[in-house]
């Protein structure tokens, strides 16, 4: 393998090589940028000392603080070892996060845990397979490189797929059970039409350096730790090296989660003030985890803080309007908890849709109104409103702030961009249309199999709507992930459409939600992958491939692994599941079926109903972003550039997410985003993605032994000695923010056979 030196002069030759026209290209985007001077002065990460410079590193400091700046073209990239670990991964890492998708909280074991135990695993095939050559390919070509790396721990088959959430709703809602081969089409269709998608958005979510995907960088800054990688962003730092200092803090992470993780879980669910006065009400909604607004704001638990992401990864700008956009959230609720994940009669009582549904699992309109309207908590209600917002601000933000630099880019195409990366990656052959053609006609085909042999209700109609949905905000929605790490979710007004249009059609609606929403997401993970492989110069094709085969495998190991719980786990998705598996996503996805479809959004939002007063959340959103936009105009470096409409999405993982998890995660942010990165920038540039990526690697690993070493074997007997329940681990759960059965006591408690509302 040549040396450093050597491979970074090759570069600059094959540079000369590939890109003739360099100057040319230069002169070309000097002048485009003289055209998008006003938005690129607008953008909150770009280093203006870089603003129109043409030189080998990155404009943007988090860039160069995590990726290199160099290229081995010849390196090794998808190698049989690469498939046969990485396929391995594709089966391990979704089938443990398909397992922890029903436990609360959740631990979405991702990338990085794929990082840690790839690598020794890619290193040992290294060092003991036979130089082998199987139909062409060499078994063993030699070191384990950084681009087998990245290859195996791609992402996008990794978290739970969406579409599982309608098969479990389904079953534990409308008593559905349907084949594997229904299963298997919707989850495949709903998981993969978004890379189609995802092929258009590449040349304005990939190649512009301004679309950092700053989630990327911890994964770039963990790789090049790894592999030991040379790189611009490694900073005059004096002290441990990177690999030293990730190791410290990964052990430091797994050791210590085994106390709020297992030992002493109130130190995870720290709402103290609820402990001095557990049966106080007033105290319960405002200071309590499970039902309140978790005011306490204090938690020892890492999984607690990255609950909503990681906050060493988002600018601190995007952060500040998410936390601003929780604290808008103060709407009071006297007969129910104040933040809840299921729907309430006027009883206070978990609401039975059964009782007005008839047999085809559409409305009954007589029992509905002889039973009860449906009331949701006051977090839940506030997070609507703010949903329908946030959708009408993100096309006018995306507007006011990027129209121009969506047009420069339609007309340039696939032209090359100006920074160092772009110019590297020019040498890779791209991905041809024809190929993303094949996958939208496929799994187009699937979803309609799905819907029309399979009893969903679901017109064709709705199917080809659900997708214009998505293809409508995937430039806008990217553009504001690309840039502040936090997506605007179309999961709301996709409901909202659908149940106006479908009333009374439950699975119809959840599908057409998973198609409008899901789509749009696989297509910006898709597209964050494309940039994964852009920082780490994987070229197109392969990255194309692998992340195709790991989503199918993927989906189809998810399918079976929930089978297998919902047959093996007892009292799965029940409030009181001894394991924590009460499947909180489940239970928010069902009550939205609820809300929006059994009963439907006319006798919820509509004019003279209860929550008719949210719908003129979407006027708000459409107005709000022309405000600071306009004031920016006049003062050009004040504050206000910094606006963006995830103020509005700041309350989207409520519930069940309280401010025990947005106060602490906001505070980790600003000391590392704001403080540190102001006063001690060296260090900040070394350090604080590698610092991400050891702790939340850490509570990953620590989790997975507490579960499968001491809590899943002998049927969790392991815990049940009196060393565990002891009060550092029962007094979370107890008095009144758990109340009676779980489901938390309202401050206006009701008599029995009384009713609200």
């Amino acid at each position: 393998m040549d040396t450093q030196e050597d491979r970074h002069n090759s570069m600059e030759k094959d540079e000369q090589i590939v890109s003739p026209s360099l100057d040319m290209d230069k002169q070309l985007m000097n002048n485009e940028a003289a055209e998008l001077t006003g938005a690129q002065f607008e953008d909150p990460n770009l280093d203006r000392n870089h603003l129109l410079s043409f030189d080998d590193e990155s404009p943007y400091p988090e860039v160069r603080s995590a990726v290199s700046n160099t290229d081995d073209p010849d390196m090794p990239t998808s190698s049989v070892r690469t498939w046969i670990i990485g396929l391995a991964f594709a089966i391990i890492i979704p089938g443990l996060n398909q397992f922890f998708f029903f436990r609360f909280p959740s631990v979405s074991i991702g990338t990085l845990v794929a990082q840690l135990l790839s690598f020794p695993l890619g290193k040992a095939a290294a060092q003991y397979l036979p130089n082998w050559t199987i139909f062409g390919y060499s078994l063993n070509p030699g070191p384990f490189t950084v681009k087998e790396h990245v290859l195996i721990t791609g992402s996008v088959g990794a978290g739970s797929a969406y579409a599982t959430d309608i098969i479990a709703v389904q079953r534990v809602y409308y008593n559905q059970i349907y084949n594997f081969s229904y299963q298997w089409f919707v989850v495949m269709s709903t998981q993969l039409i978004g890379f189609s998608i995802g092929g258009i958005g590449r040349r304005f979510l990939v190649a512009p350096p301004s679309m950092i995907w700053p989630a990327n960088l911890v994964n770039c800054a963990l790789f090049n730790t790894l592999h030991q990688a040379e790189y611009a962003g490694i900073g005059t730092h004096k002290g441990l090296s990177r690999e030293r200092h990730f190791l410290y803090v990964f052990l430091g992470s797994a050791v210590w989660y085994f106390f709020p993780g297992y030992l002493f879980q109130a130190l995870s669910y720290f709402s103290w003030v609820t402990w001095i006065r557990p049966e106080d009400t007033t105290v319960a909604q405002l200071f309590g985890y499970l039902h309140g607004m978790g005011m306490s704001v204090i938690t020892f638990d890492w999984n607690q803080i990255t609950y909503i992401g990681s906050p060493l990864a988002t600018p601190w700008w995007a952060e500040a309007n998410i936390f601003g956009g929780f604290f808008s959230n103060i709407w009071y609720g006297r007969f129910m908890p104040i933040s809840s994940r299921i729907s309430y009669d006027n009883t206070m009582q978990t609401y039975n849709v059964t009782r007005i549904l008839k047999d085809d699992t559409t409305i009954d309109l007589d029992a509905y109104h002889a039973y009860s309207p449906l009331f949701l908590s006051t977090t839940f209600a506030v997070s609507y409103g703010l949903s329908f917002a946030s959708i009408t601000a993100t096309l006018m933000h995306a507007f006011l702030y990027f129209r121009k630099q969506i047009w420069i880019q339609a007309r340039r195409s696939l032209h090359e961009q100006p920074d160092i990366h772009a110019r590297l990656m020019s040498r890779y052959r791209q991905v041809p249309d024809w190929w993303y053609l094949v996958i939208a006609v496929s799994m187009t085909a699937f979803g309609l199999i799905s819907i029309e042999v399979w009893p969903t209700e679901m017109p064709v109609w709705a199917f080809f709507l659900a997708l214009a949905i998505a293809f409508t905000y995937i430039i806008p929605i990217g553009m504001i992930q690309a840039i502040t790490n936090q997506q605007v979710g179309l999961n709301v007004i996709t409901e909202l459409i659908i149940g106006y249009a479908l009333p009374g059609r439950p699975v119809a609606m959840m599908m057409f939600k998973t198609w409008g929403y899901i789509t749009m997401a696989q297509a910006l993970t898709f597209t964050s992958d494309l940039k994964l492989g852009h920082y780490m110069k994987i070229g197109q094709r392969p990255m194309f491939w692998s992340q195709v085969v790991a989503t199918i495998v993927a989906g189809t190991v998810q399918l079976g692994v929930q089978a297998w719980m919902f047959t093996n786990i007892p009292d799965i998705c029940s409030p009181t599941q001894k394991d924590g598996f009460i499947c909180p996503s489940t239970e928010v996805f069902g009550t939205a079926s609820i809300i929006v479809s059994a009963i439907g959004p006319a006798l919820q939002f509509s004019k003279g109903q209860i929550y008719y007063g949210l719908i003129f959340f979407f006027l708000f959103g459409a107005i709000a972003p022309v405000i600071p936009w306009s004031l920016s105009k006049k003062f050009p470096n004040s504050f206000l550039k910094y606006i963006n409409p995830v103020i509005l999405s700041g309350t989207g993982a409520i519930p069940p997410a309280t401010a025990l998890n947005y106060v602490p995660w906001a505070l980790v942010g600003f000391i590392f985003q704001f403080v540190i990165r102001r006063r001690h920038f060296s260090w900040w540039t070394k350090y604080n993605y590698v610092t991400s990526a050891g702790l939340d690697s850490g509570v990953a690993i620590g989790t997975i032994l507490i579960f499968f070493c001491l809590q899943f074997p002998r049927n969790g007997e392991i815990g049940a000695s009196n060393v565990l329940t002891w009060w550092g681990n029962t007094v979370p759960f107890a008095g009144a923010d758990n109340g009676v059965g779980g489901g938390g006591t309202p401050v206006n408690a009701l008599k029995p056979g009384e009713t609200f509302g």
